[in-house]
């Protein structure tokens, strides 16, 4: 079991998006881990209580998006130990068909979200001088994508947030990093034609899909002590996709 050092007591980790795809396989593994686990969703009620029964944990309504619900959600659930950002919209659509608020929603939730979630978790991280907050970027914040423009664009956000972050916090013993995951198996991708998907695969060099648990594998290590020396990183979890 995960203790925090010195303190004899069971690590705290939010994972927001967490009822589904990678964010409910991340709650699944750092509950194995030994951590108490906090389910945020928004909409994924179902979902959410389901996965909450199945691992025993609790679960806390709010769009990540709204910063008066993120305030509203760390009063309800008191203070965090590990901050795990799995929130996010995807949008796929040319550029130039973009709406204003189409725009808007996709950085609102994928860039605003993680940092409104960053800014309320901080202040206890910083007076505990230790803690751990991991991002989920993708691999089109690291190379853009076609297409997905504003998804790529609030995507590389977060891997900014994060570097900086990292610099800002790393005094008082916070590590701050960010998974960049390839193409994964999610709900978010299942919309995609299987021609397409077959495509992205014969693409990655390990000449398959990712899945949502080798994502939360990768996001454990970050959470554990042995990542204690490891701030400021992008880890893709990509299966070789982008080298």
């Amino acid at each position: 079991m995960e203790m925090d050092m010195g303190m004899g007591r069971v690590r705290t980790a939010l994972i927001t998006g967490g009822s589904r795809g990678i964010g409910a396989a991340c709650a699944r593994s750092l509950t194995k881990a030994g951590y108490r686990i906090i389910i945020n969703y928004d909409r994924s009620d179902d979902a959410a209580e389901k996965l909450a029964s199945e691992l025993g944990c609790s679960t806390v309504r709010a769009d990540v998006s709204d910063p008066d619900q993120v305030g509203r959600m760390f009063g309800e659930i008191g203070n965090v130990d590990i901050l795990v950002c799995c929130a996010g919209v995807a949008l796929s659509k040319l550029f130039t068909d973009t709406s204003h608020e189409e725009w808007r929603r996709v950085l609102a939730v994928n860039l605003d979200g993680t940092a409104y979630c960053c800014q309320a978790a901080i202040p206890h991280m910083v007076h505990e001088k230790d803690g751990r907050i991991i991002t989920v970027s993708s691999i089109w914040g690291v190379t853009g994508a076609s297409c997905e423009t504003a998804y790529s664009a609030s995507k590389a956000g977060v891997i900014g947030l994060t570097k900086a972050l990292a610099k800002e916090l790393g005094p008082s013993g916070i590590t701050v990093n960010c998974i960049a995951p390839g193409v994964i198996d999610t709900d978010m991708n299942a919309s995609l034609p299987p021609e397409t998907l077959k495509e992205l695969a014969n693409e990655t060099p390990l000449c398959r899909i990712g899945t949502p648990e080798e994502v939360a594998a990768a996001v454990r290590f970050l959470a554990s002590e042995e990542a204690a020396f490891i701030t400021g990183q992008v880890l893709g979890v990509t299966g070789g996709f982008v080298i």
